[in-house]
């Protein structure tokens, strides 16, 4: 494995870090602040919305800089957004750090996971995005607790200049690491020079089905995480004391399916994300049905987390394939993703709001999975006729034709 894959999981780990451990800390900002929750929680739904953003935004801006350039100066913006969160004298200032840690996610992940996979040979692309991710899904096995265990310890600042550390760290380690070559070789999906060239790649209608699955998969997924702890304590039986635990066994799940998703993928990609996003369908399902059995309920949790993250680096490398490798389609998806969170978490409740209990955004979830199923079995079975990017754009099929230049050609 190539050392500059640990430099960039260290980075994704940091950066995780910063996205979950501030849920561990909301009581203690908002009393350092004198904010009501309600305000302390916008310290996560402004970092969400900064990272939908961030993720084209950013991603856009730099199109004609060399990658890793690109991921020095995003590392550099992330230590400086944690800083400010760490030395913040009020609310405001807090808020800013967090915007300024989260731009840098979307387009780290975008561009990182671009860089990843040419430092390795071609069948093993999906394996070098997982590796990379693999620092994401460890911090969500640890951000919570990491976080409230640092924060009980010595104060939730303390746990932000850890993260700053972190990032300081993962800075150095890519710029030693990952080699210059990233930036120099011109494999087969080497990014076209430019903005415009790089909108093109969004004329396929491969990338935007894979667009779409990554938004109803993430948002099935999400929907129901985000009510487990009421469906863990008034369903299942658990007590409030238990969800830590339970949540770290999620992580697991995450962790193991990242890791086996991301091997699978390199032997069959859209086998895997197809079968994948309908084990996703069936283990949201089940749950549902079985969530008032406590045994049940800490399998199914591990399963969620196993098949929920099984297709995300399939789901990266093949949109970026079909992109022929523009790092503003990575960048995409990472947006597809936070905006699909946002969208499950609505759907999940209303779903509790109109009485149908706390097991519904289970239900829920798998509708909004089984939707992604379908999408990526029409992916699949539409792509088999021709290699990426080969299928049909968006333009050539207005006019009924078969072909595509593709984009930067």
């Amino acid at each position: 494995m190539p050392s500059g894959l640990v430099a960039l999981a260290l980075g994704g780990f940091g950066i995780g870090l910063t996205e979950f451990l501030i849920a561990g800390l909301l009581p203690q900002v908002a009393a350092s602040f004198a904010v009501s929750e309600a305000a302390a929680g916008r310290l996560i739904s402004g970092y969400a919305l900064s990272v939908a953003i961030g993720a084209v935004a950013l991603t856009a801006a730099t199109a004609r800089l060399p990658r890793k350039q690109v991921l020095v100066g995003l590392l550099v913006l992330f230590v400086v957004g944690n800083l400010l969160s760490a030395v913040a004298p009020s609310y405001p200032v807090m808020m800013l750090g967090r915007i300024v840690a989260a731009l840098c996610h979307g387009s780290f992940f975008g561009i990182g996971s671009l860089v990843a996979r040419d430092m390795v040979a071609p069948e093993r692309k999906s394996r070098a995005v997982a590796v990379m991710f693999a620092g994401l899904t460890v911090a969500n096995v640890l951000g919570v607790p990491f976080g409230a265990l640092v924060g009980e310890r010595w104060g939730w600042r303390a746990a932000f200049w850890a993260v700053t550390a972190i990032g300081v760290l993962a800075l150095a380690g890519i710029v030693t690491l990952v080699p210059g070559r990233a930036d120099r070789t011109l494999p087969p999906t080497a990014p076209p020079a430019g903005l415009r060239a790089q909108l093109r790649a969004f004329r396929s209608w491969q990338v935007w089905l894979t667009l779409t699955a990554t938004a109803l998969g993430y948002g099935g997924m999400f929907g129901a995480f985000s009510y487990l702890a009421y469906t863990f304590t008034e369903v299942s039986g658990f007590s409030s004391a238990d969800v830590a635990w339970l949540l770290m066994v999620y992580g697991v799940g995450l962790v193991v399916g990242n890791l086996v998703g991301g091997r699978a993928a390199d032997h069959d990609r859209d086998r895997t994300l197809v079968l994948s996003l309908l084990g996703l369908t069936v283990t949201l399902a089940a749950f549902g049905l079985l969530a008032q059995s406590a045994v049940a309920s800490v399998t199914l949790v591990f399963l969620l987390g196993l098949t929920g993250f099984a297709g995300v680096p399939g789901l990266i490398t093949r949109v970026t394939d079909h992109a022929h490798g523009a790092a503003l389609a990575a960048g995409a998806n990472v947006s597809a993703s936070n905006i699909g969170n946002a969208l499950g978490a609505w759907l999940g409740g209303l779903a509790i709001t109109a009485g149908y209990g706390y097991t519904s955004p289970l239900y829920v979830g798998a509708g909004i999975v089984l939707t992604a199923t379908a999408v990526m079995s029409i992916a699949a079975y539409t792509a088999r006729s021709g290699p990426p990017g080969r299928r049909p754009s968006l333009r050539s099929a207005r006019r009924g034709k078969g072909g595509s230049a593709g984009p930067g050609r």
